[in-house]
């Protein structure tokens, strides 16, 4: 028998490059061929030109697998390769993946007519987008699964797999079963056929057992180089070595090289002759929230900001809504915020703090006109010598509820939402750019927005993205927000998605990973029929496709009212806070952590009460890490300090 393993994934690829319907993404630092659904049958070759000696595919043999499969609808099945007879609809050979499940499907002819057997390995989750690698061995009545090296599964069925399948004017189909329906949508970047062997032994003795290859194309393989060795490792070393364990020990030249082990903190610390350097410890884990300081603010406060000066300490910002006596500004001292100044606001909504090179400034969003009938927000600037903000800038606003602030390129922008023009919600917020000769912002782009309440800006490599949160567009508020990309000097449409009442984006990354969360305020439609509850909704967050260029719904959450997303880490671990506001009943609703849990996304972890919750705001002191909350209901906000172990 030839055991040299025969490429399918290859045999599919012409030398010349790419075939049709062919795409190479690079994810993790891997590359796969991203497959396209409009030609399947451009995506097969004849199966002589891999049995060239022999038109019988082999008794016993490996399927090797390397792929990075999509998050799906829960009943989709997608195929990673099908061999079929050119006459006949029937599958011969072919590999198919469900949610939960993996399908090896062969094509038995002991019968007249013959029949097709599906062999199924249940509780098999590939679609996780994670690069896997999958060994399936067969052999007669026996078939085994060994997914990125961990313990086999094995079946044994009655149908053996036959001793004798013909391949005469059969096909090798990838991703397919030539029709666009169940066409892989992930990366697939190795598909091998070894006969005669089962091929686990060959894949894991790898490093990386999940992208572990036998045979891979050519134009997938150069992949940036990462070392597979700790060259520490690479040779047996004795050495003495004493560790200290109890009270914090002294670290001095003669302690040098010694070990100490912090019991409290399970921390093991090394002195290098004056201090005791962290060599491995515990991260802390988010245990409970208690209650730091309740802040009696101005009024009821619709926004916070929380930033530092550098060399003069942490502040403050909040949006309060009644005019006198406007917003204050709050300075982190021994452990509390205490009141530092004033500025006179109108119905503001929230704050932004940025910087332009050495020029410091924060910007208010008023929603209301001056006692003049003038509506403007305000940029104000900090002065060194007073050591106090001072009003830079007036710019026209209408209804204004965020400012948010970027650099693109090396040049910083300023994006206002204007909320509505009397009674018109379908108006233009405006992006300003900062004129550095003349030290102003100055229009540089409008966008059309509907009773939008919040600009969210991210990166994604060299990208620059921009997403508004559209709310109201005056009849509904069952509307699509939209996300804008950043190209040729403009901002221009990326991708529209429907929201209901949007109040806020928040982007974060977890890994490579990248997500946008959307609270979602109520439901309102003036031509339908008015549901059981306006305000008890699910909330979405979305993950960034690669392979699609696109967000896609990752997950909801119900959601009531929700007006504020927050996400926050506290060591390895990843949170989302949301602010519900009001339920349908009452505004005295619980605000909820949800930690995240890897596959199964967001989970509930704690519950805060909280009155009119209206924004979170995390950060971080020398004290350890907090989280700020403020309320649009009554004029108390409140500082929860979070306790680790």
């Amino acid at each position: 028998t030839d055991l040299r393993p025969l490429d399918i994934l290859s045999e599919a690829v012409p030398a010349a490059g790419l075939a049709r319907g062919m795409r190479v993404f690079q994810v993790q630092g891997v590359r796969g061929f991203q497959l396209s659904a409009s030609r399947p049958r451009a995506l097969g070759f004849p199966a002589s030109r891999l049995f060239i000696h022999c038109d019988r595919f082999p008794e016993e043999f490996s399927i090797i697998v390397t792929l990075r499969a999509l998050r799906g609808p829960a009943k989709r099945n997608e195929y990673i390769f099908t061999l079929m007879l050119e006459e006949s609809p029937g599958v011969l050979v072919g590999l198919r993946y469900g949610p939960d499940k993996l399908h090896f499907l062969f094509w038995s002819q002991e019968r007249a007519g013959g029949w097709q057997t599906r062999v199924t390995f249940p509780n098999v989750s590939l679609s996780d987008n994670q690069w896997h690698t999958l060994v399936l061995a067969v052999s007669g009545q026996s078939f085994s699964l060994t997914v990125d090296c961990s313990v086999p599964k094995d079946v044994v069925v009655e149908t053996p797999f036959p001793a004798s399948l013909s391949v005469r004017r059969a096909s090798f189909y990838l991703g397919n079963r030539r029709r666009r329906k169940g066409v892989f949508t992930g990366l697939l970047r190795q598909l091998v056929l070894l006969p005669g062997a089962d091929a686990t032994p060959r894949i894991c003795h790898a490093v990386n057992f999940k992208v572990a290859t036998l045979s891979v194309p050519s134009v997938l393989q150069d992949v940036p180089a990462k070392p597979v060795s700790n060259e520490v490792l690479k040779y047996p070393y004795e050495t003495d070595m004493k560790v200290t364990l109890g009270a914090r020990p002294r670290c001095s030249k003669q302690e040098k090289a010694q070990f100490w082990f912090n019991a409290s903190r399970r921390g093991l610390y090394l002195c290098n002759g004056s201090t005791w350097l962290s060599m491995l410890e515990v991260q802390h884990r988010l245990d409970y929230v208690e209650e730091h300081q309740n802040l009696v603010t101005n009024s009821e406060t619709m926004g916070i900001e929380v930033f530092t000066i550098p060399k003069v300490g942490l502040f403050a910002a909040m949006a309060n809504r009644v005019t006198p006596p406007g917003s204050a500004i709050y300075r982190w001292t021994d452990g509390k915020f205490v009141h530092y100044q004033n500025i006179l606001t109108y119905q503001a909504q929230s704050w932004k703090y940025f910087t332009i090179g050495k020029k410091i400034f924060l910007a208010v969003a008023n929603f209301e006109q001056n006692e003049r009938g003038q509506e403007f927000s305000v940029i104000y600037k900090w002065s060194r010598r007073k050591a106090k903000f001072v009003a830079y800038q007036r710019l026209t606003t209408h209804s204004a509820r965020d400012w948010e602030a970027f650099v693109i390129e090396g040049e910083a922008f300023l994006a206002v939402v204007n909320h509505r023009e009397g009674n018109n919600h379908n108006i233009d917020s405006v992006i300003y750019r900062w004129n550095p000769r003349t030290g102003l912002f100055e229009t540089n782009q409008t966008i059309p927005t509907s009773g939008a309440y919040d600009w969210e800006f991210f990166t994604i490599g060299p990208y620059s993205f921009l997403a508004v949160a559209n709310t109201f567009n005056g009849t509904s508020t069952k509307i699509y927000s939209h996300i804008y990309i950043w190209l040729s000097g403009s901002f221009q449409l990326f991708q529209s998605i429907l929201t209901f009442g949007a109040a806020d984006w928040e982007v974060f990354h977890i890994g490579d990973r990248v997500f946008l969360a959307v609270a979602n305020s109520h439901s309102y439609d003036s031509g339908t029929p008015a549901p059981s509850n306006f305000y008890a909704i699910n909330s979405s967050i979305y993950e960034l496709n690669i392979t699609a260029q696109m967000f896609v719904k990752f997950q909801d959450l119900l959601t009531y009212s929700a007006l504020d997303w927050e996400f926050f880490s506290v060591g390895d671990d990843s949170f989302l806070v949301v602010a519900n506001s009001f339920d349908g009943f009452t505004f005295s609703v619980n605000s909820i952590i949800y930690r995240w849990q890897g596959y199964e996304g967001f989970v509930a972890a704690h519950h805060l009460p909280t009155v009119g919750c209206r924004d979170w705001e995390a950060f971080h002191t020398a004290e350890g890490s907090y989280l700020f909350y403020s309320s649009a209901k009554e004029p108390l906000s409140t500082v929860l300090k979070l306790k680790t172990t």
